[in-house]
């Protein structure tokens, strides 16, 4: 403003000679000139306000230009970005460090937010890289772990034990697998020698595989730890009279599991065939008339009774007998061609 003014007083000085700006001077001058001063007089003072202004505003508006610099410069923001990245990256590296320590599923739960934070796609990118390939052995492992645990946690009976490879023995035979069977029949057998299912089928696939020695020995070792089984004591008996002088190892057999048959016609009948055949024909008499008690149309027995008497001296009991045998009328000829043969013999020896 002190320049506007020098401008105003130098103006006013040159209005008069002497340098005075009296009235009188001052209405000398024509209304028009006096117009025409102001008007420059104020055009420039309104153009250098307005150059104060502009240089004013440029001046001002120039440190606007940081502030762009300062938002471009927000892109180095990101830089320390990726400096918790590695960070993150580097946390699952000791996972499997921890997945040795009791509890491995919580280091892969605290892993796992670590990608949701990073929402730039690169950094999306490198973090699930990093993260998945820690955090499959940590999954993987507690599942074995867990399994380990069901597994040894299981609590199996010595029977259940048993009875699976019992059945595992009977899947095997299904399939024809016979030796397997064997083999897992055998191994049941060990675990539990009391195992009448697994000892009998064994019993049979060594008979079917012609090996009765085997078969028998089998055998004996059931009846020695339970004798109370007379089915196997007779099967045993049998295997024993395929051997030469085998008629007394029988006969002690079926002796040893006679208490544990007194009910069984059978069991007696075929005691009473043994003990004939080893010409014991009182004992032998006796059993098929046991016999003959529970089963009293056995043409058979009948036929077995009248030779044991017979052969004891009792003719007339043994013709009874024959003739109970030919009048059931349930012999094959052979056997029925036997009886009457008897009877012709008892009945000339009766004559004389």
């Amino acid at each position: 403003m002190s320049l506007i003014n020098k401008m105003l007083q130098d103006l006013d000085a040159r209005g008069t000679p002497d340098g005075r700006g009296d009235a009188a001077g001052i209405r000398s001058v024509p209304e028009r000139e006096r117009g025409v001063s102001r008007a420059l007089v104020f055009g420039g003072a309104a153009g250098l306000t307005a150059a104060a202004i502009a240089l004013g505003w440029v001046y001002l508006k120039r440190p606007a230009v940081p502030p762009v610099l300062v938002s471009v410069a927000s892109t180095p923001v990101l830089v320390p970005v990726p400096a918790p990245a590695p960070a993150v990256v580097v946390a699952p590296v000791p996972v499997p460090v921890v997945a040795a320590e009791p509890e491995p599923v919580f280091q892969a739960e605290e892993a796992a937010p670590a990608p949701a934070k990073l929402r730039a796609a690169d950094m999306r990118r490198i973090t699930q890289q990093a993260v998945k390939p820690a955090g499959a052995p940590v999954v993987k492992t507690a599942a074995s772990a867990v399994s380990e645990r069901i597994i040894d946690g299981k609590q199996v009976t010595p029977q259940q034990r048993v009875e699976n490879e019992y059945r595992r023995a009977l899947a095997q035979l299904q399939d024809g697998r016979v030796s397997d069977a064997m083999l897992a029949l055998q191994q049941t057998l060990q675990l539990d020698p009391r195992h009448q299912g697994a000892r009998e089928t064994l019993v049979r696939l060594l008979l079917e595989a012609q090996r009765p020695d085997e078969a028998a020995r089998q055998l004996q070792l059931s009846l020695a730890l339970d004798p109370k089984q007379p089915a196997q004591a007779m099967m045993l008996a049998r295997l024993q009279l395929d051997k030469a002088n085998g008629g007394a190892a029988a006969l002690d057999t079926l002796m040893r599991s006679l208490p544990y048959a007194a009910d069984s016609g059978e069991y007696h009948a075929f005691l009473a065939g043994v003990l004939q055949r080893e010409q014991r024909y009182r004992e032998a008499a006796e059993h098929y008339q046991l016999a003959l008690q529970a089963v009293p149309d056995n043409s058979v027995w009948w036929m077995g009774l009248g030779i044991a008497l017979q052969a004891d001296n009792h003719p007339a009991q043994a013709r009874q007998a024959f003739e109970r045998a030919k009048g059931l009328q349930t012999l094959s000829p052979q056997l029925q061609a036997f009886v009457e043969r008897k009877l012709v013999q008892l009945t000339a020896a009766t004559a004389k």
